[in-house]
């Protein structure tokens, strides 16, 4: 018996303590979360959106923005059957309201995002311009399920033009969220160009507006605010001169670059043909976007960092340098160019098939004689002559702030064991140091090594200028060059001027430049046709696609070197003839906007800086008008 009450005794007692810990879990341990989750409930949290920074030109143009306008959202859980008027009746009348939208994509819309875990106002429309929306907004107004916000779009002024260079925001991907978890609130991400480079910057941060609420939602007070935070971006480049030069390349295909040797800042850089960068903003149409991928001329892709070509006689002042370099030429060595060199049973020939005689390193860069090259390649050997290559800046990036630079090929032996486990032959010797061959380098490569040769020294490449209100700072290397390189400087300096003024320089004839120019031209083989696209060409296409490209890289005033301009023309042959007057043009344009001083101006052209007061356009300038005479 005494057993059987100490039994129930202990039972019950460890009901009791059971029913205690309970209680006490229940009202003190378990407070802090209902604390939580009651603040949940009378705390209403809204994300403020950045309106994404402006990029502008360095003259202060905006080059992109945000256009103002308003957004359209419906209350949520109006699809049930007792609210399902009130839903077809917010939805028609946004749909009457603008004839565009149309009714059916709202109510599908809407379907997707009202889930019963969703408590907040469904986006229908994502931007209705501001001009358009203002005169409704009364209208919308009185409906209290239509939510009218604010918002932006993006939008670009001047359409396609520096197209490559701005880039282009659009909607964000999983992936894209996954990475940046702003755009998830965004929406929209800078996928190109300076837009993707600078995300962070022009897309900024976002802010947060914490409220009291009440059980019907309404505000009773502000707990916590965080403002937005965005910046905008000044470039080096100048959209006058940038609408210039595109008009000016016209229809011709590939790309040009006008840079500051001094600093790397790049003025003007175009890679043709550009696109509308507007079109990608709301989503390119299937229809638009199948027409740009199989463009046989590639408008999507970035030449001039993207674009590799093998350079051609444009690197033969590098390869001429590292001739020099080596210790096995001199520079007043002659070979004798008899038109072609045999090489086992293979003849390499050169351009010129009577040959130039005696040629010198000066004369050879001035009159691009390959049979000199090949007999100092020979001497020299593909691996000086490619290490001294890497060293000038050819199979690297160049470091210039785009995304997805690309960095080309310098073969030697090394290389194409990697590459295709096979031994190197004499006759790939020579047609590297031709600039043929799998010598591959984007023009960006050319132009940043003609600056180097210009002054001496190593510059980044660059196109932003500002943030905010900082100005950015870029490297400068004065050593790249070892004393022996800084002492035949001059030497390869005056081929380059030869080249532009020698009666043999292969820019001669076609060199009609207000100031003083080196450079160097150069033709380059087409390396192949993907069999894809050579089954969408025609016979005439063919043919076309299968000619030369065209180089031609300068700097100038030779007396003071502050620019290099660098063009390259697919398939547009002789280098010399396709861009020589292109390349004049735009020296003749830097003088005209004051880029370079008019002390530079050669004697024979003087007469062009004197105003013509019988033109009426004040934008047009005499120097434009008289160059189409000369």
């Amino acid at each position: 018996m005494k057993r059987r009450i100490k039994l129930i005794v202990i039972l019950f007692s460890l009901f009791w303590i059971l029913i205690i810990s309970r209680l006490y879990f229940l009202s003190i341990k378990s407070n802090q979360y209902y604390q939580e989750l009651a603040k949940r409930n009378m705390v209403n949290t809204e994300y403020l959106l950045p309106t994404r920074g402006e990029i502008k030109d360095t003259k202060g143009n905006i080059i992109a923005m945000s256009k103002l306008g308003f957004s359209i959202s419906l209350k949520a859980h109006l699809s049930a059957k007792s609210k399902a008027n009130i839903l077809k009746k917010n939805l028609q009348l946004i749909a009457d309201t603008f004839p565009n939208i149309h009714v059916e994509k709202l109510y599908k819309r809407y379907k997707r995002y009202d889930t019963p875990y969703n408590h907040r106002a469904i986006t229908l429309v994502d931007f209705v311009p501001y001009d358009e929306m203002i005169e409704k907004f009364i209208t919308f107004s009185q409906y209290n399920d239509i939510t009218i916000k604010p918002t932006a779009k993006r939008y670009y002024p001047y359409q396609n033009t520096a197209s490559h260079i701005i880039g282009y925001v659009a909607k964000a991907n999983q992936k894209e969220i996954e990475n940046n978890p702003i755009a998830k609130h965004l929406g929209v991400v800078g996928k190109n160009g300076i837009e993707k480079q600078y995300e962070s910057i022009l897309g900024g941060s976002i802010g947060k507006r914490e409220v009291k609420v009440t059980a019907s939602n309404r505000e009773i007070g502000l707990i916590n605010e965080e403002k937005p935070k965005s910046e905008d971006i000044t470039l080096t480049i100048d959209m006058q001169l940038q609408d210039y030069i595109k008009k000016i390349f016209g229809d011709r295909t590939g790309a040009l670059i006008v840079m500051d040797v001094t600093n790397g800042a790049v003025l003007a850089a175009g890679s043709f043909p550009e696109y509308n960068i507007n079109s990608f903003v709301q989503g390119i149409s299937n229809e638009e976007w199948q027409k740009m991928i199989t463009n046989l001329d590639h408008p999507f892709t970035n030449k001039f960092i993207q674009g590799l070509y093998p350079p051609g006689s444009s690197t033969k002042t590098a390869v001429g340098l590292s001739f020099l370099n080596s210790g096995k030429l001199d520079e007043k060595e002659e070979f004798l160019c008899s038109g072609e060199l045999r090489l086992g049973k293979r003849k390499f020939r050169c351009w010129n098939s009577y040959g130039h005689g005696a040629v010198d390193l000066r004369r050879a860069i001035s009159e691009s004689c390959d049979d000199y090259f090949y007999k100092g390649g020979l001497r020299v050997g593909i691996d000086k002559i490619s290490t001294d290559l890497a060293r000038y800046g050819f199979g690297k990036k160049t470091g210039i702030d785009l995304p997805n630079e690309f960095i080309g090929t310098v073969p030697n032996r090394n290389w194409k064991i990697n590459k295709f486990g096979e031994s190197w032959y004499k006759g790939e010797t020579l047609n590297t140091v031709i600039g043929q061959g799998d010598f591959l380098a984007t023009p960006m490569q050319v132009a940043s090594f003609t600056a180097m040769v210009a002054t001496g020294q190593q510059i980044t490449p660059h196109f932003v200028q500002k943030i905010a209100d900082k100005n950015i700072t870029y490297q400068t290397l004065d050593h790249i060059f070892n004393a022996k390189e800084q002492s035949t400087l001059p030497l390869i300096r005056d081929a380059m001027y030869d080249v532009c003024y020698a009666k043999r320089g292969t820019a001669f004839k076609y060199n009609t430049s207000m100031v003083t120019i080196a450079g160097k031209t150069g033709t380059s083989q087409v390396v192949g046709i993907p069999q894809e696209e050579k089954e969408r060409m025609s016979e005439d296409d063919l043919k076309y696609y299968q000619k030369s490209h065209a180089w031609f890289t300068t700097y100038g005033p030779f007396e003071s070197p502050k620019y290099v301009v660098t063009a390259l023309i697919e398939h547009g042959g002789h280098g010399g003839e396709a861009a020589g007057g292109l390349i004049s043009d735009i020296y003749n344009k830097l003088v005209d906007l004051g880029y370079i001083d008019t002390k530079f101006v050669r004697p024979e052209y003087e007469y062009l800086l004197i105003p013509d007061q019988s033109i009426s356009d004040t934008n047009t300038t005499s120097i434009e008008v008289n160059q189409t005479t000369l």
